[in-house]
C-alpha cells in the first residue's frame, strides 16, 4: 500500500511520487490550503494539500487527528523559510494528489504532544495510543536494536540459542513463584520460571556448551520502578569456563554493544569487592559517578558519652558510619528534615550531622546539636573525614543493615539532587560476594542462589558457612545491576552440602531437585553464567526512569494490566475443570 515509510522523505526524492500511510499526527488550515503532519513508525512527514486537486482537499477537510489514512503525491522542497532544519524530513513536502481515508479515529483520551499532562493511568489503559508517541516508539526500536546486537554478538561467539520450558516445577529462587493449575494432574500446579537456571545447567550437563536465549521469567513479588511481575533475561551459560571467561565475554558484549548503538565508549570495569562495596557505598550496587563514600567511625565512636553512637558502635552486629558533603553546610533546616524523613523509609531513626563552618576556630566553628557529645574525639573525626569549612556531616549509627541501607539510599539522592555526577557512565564489577546472608531469625539463606558454587571445599564450607565466599560477580551501571552471575557448582557432594546448611534434608532435596542431583552423576563439565536484565539495560540506554517506559505493555506497580482489565475472574466451569474451589471473601463487618 505504500511506497515509503514518511521518516524516509528526503530531498534525494524531489520530483518523485510516493504514497504514505500512516496517522494524522496534526491537521492546520493555512488560507485555503490543508497541512497534515502525517506519522508512522519512522517519522512525521509534512503534506500539502491545495484545492486544485478537489476530491484530495474534500477529504482532507474532514481528516481529523489520528485519521489513518493513505496519500499519494510528489516529493518537493519546502519554499524559503518554512523549512526545519531540526526535523529529519524538514526540508521536503509532499503536495498530495489522492487522499484515501483508510479509517476514521474517535477523538483519543490525550494528545499526543500533551502526555506529560496525563497521569500513567491513563496513558497505560490506552498503551495503543500512547505508543503511538514518537518517543515511545524510538524507545522499542532502541529494545529492538539492543536485541539483534545481543544476538549476533552471542552467535558470533559460539552460543546456541535454545528455549527453555515456561511451564515449569516450583522452585525456591527467591520470591513467589506464579503457579498453573493442571487441568490433567488435578491437584498439581506448573511454575512460570522465574529464571531459566536450572534448565541451562542441565543444557550443560548434555554437553551443549555454549547457550543464551531473550527469556521471559516470572517473578510474583512487590514492585519498584525497575520490576514487572514478566521480565526479560539475557541469559548466558557456558561450560569449561571460569569467572575471568564469563566476565571477559559480558564486559566485551556490554562495550560493543555501548559503542554501536549509542557511540559510548565505556570507561574501565573496576573490580569492587562485596565488602568494599558495602563498607565505602553502603551498597552491593554503587554509583561510582558521585564521588560520595561512607566513612566508618565505629572505633573514635566507642568513646564517646552519647548512647546512639556508642551503642551500635560497640555492638557486634552495629555500626557507626559518616558521610560527608562537600559545599553541604548551607543546606537549610527544612531540607536537613526532608533528609531525615528519606532515611526513615530505610528504617533510619533518625539523621544526625554536623555543619563545618569554621574548622579553625574549633567547636564554635562547627554547627550541630551532637558535637557536646563529641569534644573527645572530634578533631580527629573531622581529620578523618576530611571535612573542610563549608561542608556537612552526616551520620547514621545503628545495625549496620541500617546504616548501609540509610546512608547508601542517602548518597545516591543527594548525589541527584546535588547533581554531583562526575561522568556520564561509571560501569564496574562487584565480585567476592559471601555465599549466604543470615536473616533476622538466624537462619542462612543463598546470598544469590542455592546452585552458585563457593569459593572453598565442601569441609570448609560446612565448618564454616558464614565466612564462605562465592564465585558471584555482578555487573554494575551507574549504580543499577545490569547483570548477575556465578560459577554453577558442579559437583554432587558439594551441592548436598550446599542443601544441607540451608536446611533442606535429603528427602526434600530428591524431591524438589532429584532430577538436578541425578545429572551431577553423570559427567557434568566446571559451568557458569550470567543473565542482563534486558529491560533495566534498554531503561538506561534510553535514559527512561522506569522499565514500564521500555516496555510495549508493561503491568502497573501493583501487577495489573489497566488495558486489559487482568488480572480477571474466570467462570465457575473454568475453575471445576481445574478441581480448584474459591475461599469465600469475609462479609464485611455489619454486613448481612
Amino acid at each position: 500500500m505504500r511506497s515509503h515509510y514518511c521518516g524516509q522523505l528526503n530531498e534525494t526524492l524531489v520530483d518523485q511520487t510516493v504514497t504514505l500511510c500512516g496517522w494524522v499526527h496534526r491537521r492546520r488550515d493555512h488560507g485555503g490550503v490543508i497541512f497534515l503532519d502525517m506519522r508512522d513508525r519512522d517519522g512525521i512527514a509534512q503534506v500539502v494539500v491545495d484545492p486544485d486537486t478537489a476530491e484530495a482537499f474534500a477529504t482532507a477537510d474532514r481528516a481529523r487527528s489520528e485519521f489513518v489514512l493513505r496519500i499519494s503525491g510528489r516529493v518537493r522542497l519546502r519554499p524559503e523559510g518554512t523549512q526545519n532544519p531540526k526535523m529529519p524530513t524538514g526540508l521536503v513536502e509532499v503536495l498530495a494528489k489522492d487522499v484515501e481515508v483508510l479509517n476514521t479515529a474517535a477523538t483519543p483520551p490525550f494528545q499526543l504532544d500533551e502526555h506529560g499532562k496525563v497521569g500513567e493511568e491513563v496513558r497505560l489503559k490506552h498503551r495503543y495510543i500512547d505508543l503511538r508517541r514518537p518517543e515511545m516508539i524510538e524507545k522499542l526500536r532502541l529494545r529492538s536494536r539492543i536485541s539483534h546486537h545481543v544476538r549476533a554478538f552471542l552467535e558470533g561467539q559460539g552460543f546456541l540459542d535454545i528455549e527453555t520450558p515456561i511451564l515449569t516445577r516450583a522452585t525456591p529462587e527467591g520470591a513467589r513463584d506464579y503457579l498453573v493449575p493442571s487441568r490433567t494432574h488435578p491437584g498439581s500446579f506448573f511454575a512460570l520460571p522465574q529464571s531459566p537456571q536450572l534448565f541451562k545447567q542441565l543444557l550443560m550437563v548434555a554437553g551443549f556448551d555454549r547457550y543464551y536465549q531473550i527469556a521471559k521469567c516470572f517473578r510474583d513479588e512487590d514492585l519498584r520502578a525497575d520490576r514487572q511481575p514478566e521480565f526479560t533475561q539475557i541469559d548466558i551459560e557456558a561450560s569449561f569456563v571460569e569467572e575471568e571467561d564469563i566476565m571477559g565475554v559480558t564486559e566485551s558484549m556490554i562495550r560493543e554493544l555501548f559503542q554501536d548503538v549509542l557511540d559510548v565508549e565505556l570507561p574501565e570495569f573496576p573490580r569492587m569487592s562485596w565488602a568494599d562495596a558495602m563498607d565505602r557505598y553502603g551498597s552491593d550496587k554503587p554509583d561510582l559517578r558521585i564521588p560520595l563514600m561512607l566513612v566508618d567511625v565505629d572505633d573514635l565512636m566507642k568513646q564517646v558519652d552519647f548512647q546512639v553512637f556508642s551503642g551500635p558502635a560497640n555492638a557486634a552486629d552495629g555500626r557507626v558510619a559518616a558521610l560527608k558533603v562537600p559545599g553541604g553546610a548551607s543546606m537549610s533546616r527544612k531540607v536537613i528534615d526532608d533528609y531525615t524523613k528519606f532515611v526513615g523509609i530505610y528504617g533510619a531513626k533518625g539523621l544526625a550531622w554536623i555543619k563545618v563552618n569554621e574548622r579553625a576556630k574549633g567547636l564554635e566553628g562547627l554547627q550541630s546539636p551532637i558535637v557536646k557529645f563529641m569534644e573527645n574525639v572530634i578533631e580527629e573525626l573531622l581529620d578523618r573525614i576530611g571535612a573542610e569549612d563549608g561542608d556537612i556531616v552526616f551520620f547514621g549509627a545503628d545495625k549496620a543493615k541500617v546504616v548501609n541501607e540509610a546512608l547508601g539510599a542517602l548518597r545516591v539522592k543527594l548525589g541527584e539532587d546535588l547533581n554531583l555526577y562526575t561522568r556520564d557512565w561509571a560501569p564496574l564489577w562487584v565480585v567476592d560476594f559471601p555465599m549466604f546472608e543470615t536473616d533476622d531469625s538466624g537462619r542462612l539463606s543463598p546470598l544469590h542462589h542455592p546452585f552458585t558454587s563457593p569459593s572453598c571445599s565442601p569441609e570448609a564450607l560446612k565448618s564454616d558457612p558464614a565466612a564462605a565466599l562465592s564465585r558471584a560477580y555482578d555487573m554494575v551501571l551507574n549504580g543499577t545491576e545490569l547483570g548477575g552471575g556465578s560459577i554453577r557448582i558442579h559437583d554432587q557432594q558439594m551441592q548436598s552440602t550446599v542443601f544441607e546448611i540451608l536446611g533442606i534434608g535429603e528427602e526434600e532435596a530428591r524431591e524438589k531437585f532429584g532430577f538436578l542431583l541425578d545429572a551431577l552423576h553423570y559427567g557434568a563439565p566446571p559451568h557458569g553464567g550470567l543473565a542482563f536484565g534486558l529491560d533495566r539495560l534498554v531503561m538506561l540506554m534510553a535514559g527512561a526512569r522506569t522499565i514500564r517506559e521500555v516496555i510495549a505493555f508493561p503491568k502497573t506497580q501493583s501487577a495489573a494490566c489497566l488495558m486489559t482489565d487482568a488480572p480477571g475472574e474466570v467462570s465457575g466451569d473454568q475453575l471445576r475443570e481445574l478441581n480448584i474451589r474459591l475461599r469465600q471473601k469475609a462479609k464485611a463487618e455489619g454486613q448481612e
